[in-house]
């Protein structure tokens, strides 16, 4: 479903990833690790289409970026950490404008903010609402389209322990979908992960089957 070979990226004269080499297989689970500034976000919105690579191979769910960065959108799931969602409009709105784009039928809407625990305050707009509760409606933009790949930065920020439960058949181990998952969770992400990618200054310290111990390391 991915595979890296060398993958770079810089903004300007930083470089922010430094020849990362991986490949994930389909229906398996990735956590990404490491401190702040590592290059974790970056590469989740390489992966998406939303950044250039600048050196390298990558191909994502049978499309190699950048040349087929068209192909992308009807692929992959992007929960980052902007909801990419009109504060203006209501879930449903939002919801159903994303539906639309992607040739979705309706029911799917109706389906998703009922899965997500959003039907009551579905016409509300965004602004109104409390960041936890955008953070569900983001989830259910993310899965809309129903993607083979997700990629999901730091997915349960803001979700109360009991919701984030709720949503564990939309973005869990459970979706049966290939996930890419950046997260500060040691524990938590290697216990969903069937392999792990650590970096450290946008190198890649290790990739493969990771200990927790091991993975705490990059955070010394």
């Amino acid at each position: 479903m991915i595979e890296l070979e060398g993958l770079e990226r810089r903004f300007g004269d930083r470089v922010a990833l430094e020849g990362i080499t991986l490949d994930v297989p389909e229906g398996a689970t990735l956590a990404v690790l490491g401190p702040n500034g590592a290059g974790k976000t970056t590469l989740l919105r390489v992966l998406a289409g939303l950044l250039r690579p600048h050196g390298g191979r990558v191909r994502v769910a049978g499309a190699d970026l950048p040349r087929e960065r068209w192909r992308i959108p009807a692929r992959v799931g992007y929960l980052g950490h902007d909801a990419l969602l009109y504060r203006e409009l209501s879930g449903r709105e939002n919801l159903s404008y994303h539906a639309e784009l992607h040739g979705v039928d309706g029911d799917r809407v109706e389906e998703l903010l009922a899965a997500v625990g959003m039907g009551r305050r579905a016409d509300e707009p965004l602004r109104d609402l409390s960041r936890g509760m955008v953070q569900r409606l983001a989830v259910a933009r993310a899965v809309l389209h129903d993607p083979p790949l997700l990629l999901l930065d730091e997915p349960r920020s803001h979700l109360d322990p009991g919701v984030g439960e709720a949503l564990e058949p939309l973005i869990g181990r459970g979706s049966g979908r290939t996930r890419v998952l950046a997260s500060h969770d040691v524990d938590g992400a290697l216990d969903e992960a069937d392999l792990a990618l650590g970096l450290r200054g946008g190198r890649q310290a290790f990739a493969g089957v990771a200990t927790a111990a091991q993975a705490r390391e990059l955070y010394r």
